[in-house]
């Protein structure tokens, strides 16, 4: 979502005239978007905000700008306090404070109207006007902003704010204007994505939008994120097996293959209930990949409890683990209620263990691509090879002097490893 709304004030800025530049020191517009979802992202993004203060010294007229989850919402008037150098404050997903600041603040003048480019830009909510550049051959798209859940570890409804269903015809034109732009690939965003629609009278829900949004012309692959065990319904995996556009790749986080921890962290289902979520993915789409999330360390967590998501992640072999150590967030109910007690050395320890298992796990399901041919949309190029992706988001790189970038094509593989795949066109 951080991403998307950075992509999002990149192309509004880039509407007003202003380039990128590769080199802080040159900039005229410093732009910080912060996430704080871990204590080890706000610890970096205040750090960031520290090294950069030396150059508001150096260049007065330099602007810099604070976004995000750090903002939150509401406002926070501490950092405005504590960090005086920074000109303006903008909440996630909100350009506008930023936009409106450059406004009246900027020394520089720029042809044409600035009123009338900036209410453009908020109008259109997250889509711009045609004029837009710099577009990627795969695109983020939120569809339901902030969340309502509240798992007990989360900050992130208190920062991103209650769950909100954005309106399906601004979503599909949008999503006709950034094909019609360049872009192949849409990823459909939200907190938890299979709830779209659920909070808004007379909204398609997930599976029908996404039908839709199939249907336009020039979309070659339309994917999701992040699913709820307890929201994918039997209608979204029947839509995902039956509309060739929607990639067979379902990220579904567990968190933890304990019971109680479950419980504790409010997720609202058993583990068991999850493998049978996952049997019944693997059953109904074929070729599925499933990505899911686990936190170590949440507090009493036992040896016990831990290797019961161990042998979870071990027996289930699931394509891909984003691994994390728990962290208390401000104003969480874990925060607040439950006291933070596994050593930080014992949940490096029990990420490390995970982390060694999802390697090998993930490399043996990789084998079994060694000598097959798979279609794959090329993205972009990383140093001298293309980078492109399957069906099941494999990450494949190809050597070839021709331009293959927004082409799907058929690539034999020639190695594989726990990351990434090497082939050939075919």
């Amino acid at each position: 979502m951080n991403v998307a709304d950075s992509a999002r004030l990149a192309r509004a800025l880039s509407q007003l005239l202003y380039e990128e530049t590769s080199r802080v020191e040159e900039a005229d517009l410093i732009v910080l978007n912060t996430c704080v979802v871990r204590q080890s992202a706000e610890d970096k993004a205040l750090g960031r905000l520290n090294s950069i203060k030396p150059l508001k010294a150096q260049n007065p007229k330099l602007i810099i700008a604070l976004m995000g989850c750090l903002i939150g919402v509401q406002g926070n008037p501490a950092m405005q306090k504590r960090f005086p150098w920074v000109d303006v404050f903008s909440a996630p997903s909100d350009p506008a404070p930023i936009l409106n600041f450059l406004e009246k603040h900027q020394d520089r003048v720029i042809a044409g109207s600035w009123r009338e480019d900036v209410d453009a830009v908020l109008d259109e909510e997250f889509g711009l006007s045609a004029n837009a550049s710099g577009r990627e051959i795969s695109e983020n798209l939120p569809i339901v902003l902030g969340c309502s859940h509240a798992c007990a570890y989360c900050v992130i409804p208190a920062r991103r704010g209650r769950e909100v269903s954005r309106d399906a015809n601004k979503i599909l034109n949008e999503a006709q204007t950034m094909v019609a732009e360049g872009v192949k690939e849409i990823v459909l965003l939200g907190q938890i994505v299979d709830r779209y629609g659920l909070d808004k009278a007379g909204s398609p829900h997930l599976p029908e939008l996404m039908e839709q949004m199939a249907a336009i012309p020039g979309l070659l692959r339309l994917r999701f994120l992040t699913s709820h065990p307890n929201w994918m319904s039997d209608e979204l995996i029947d839509t995902v097996a039956r509309v060739p556009k929607i990639m067979p790749h379902i990220e579904v986080p567990i968190q933890a293959g304990d019971d109680q921890i479950l419980a504790d962290m409010r997720r609202g289902y058993t583990q068991s209930q999850y493998r049978d979520l996952v049997a019944k993915l693997r059953e109904r789409i074929p070729g599925v990949s499933i990505a899911t999330d686990i936190i170590v360390g949440f507090p009493g967590e036992s040896e016990t409890a831990f290797m019961k998501t161990y042998d979870l992640l071990n027996e289930l072999k699931l394509d891909v683990a984003h691994l994390a150590r728990y962290s208390p967030r401000p104003n969480t109910f874990s925060q607040r209620f439950l006291e933070d007690n596994v050593p930080a050395e014992e949940k490096m320890r029990r990420f490390r263990l995970l982390e060694t298992l999802q390697e090998g796990i993930t490399a043996g399901l990789n084998q079994a691509y060694l000598g097959q041919v798979l279609p794959v949309l090329f993205e972009g190029k990383s140093k001298n090879r293309w980078r492109g992706r399957t069906p099941n988001n494999r990450l494949v790189f190809v050597e070839n002097e021709a331009d293959l970038r927004g082409q799907e094509l058929q690539v034999k593989i020639n190695w594989t490893g726990p990351w990434t795949l090497l082939g050939e066109l075919a």
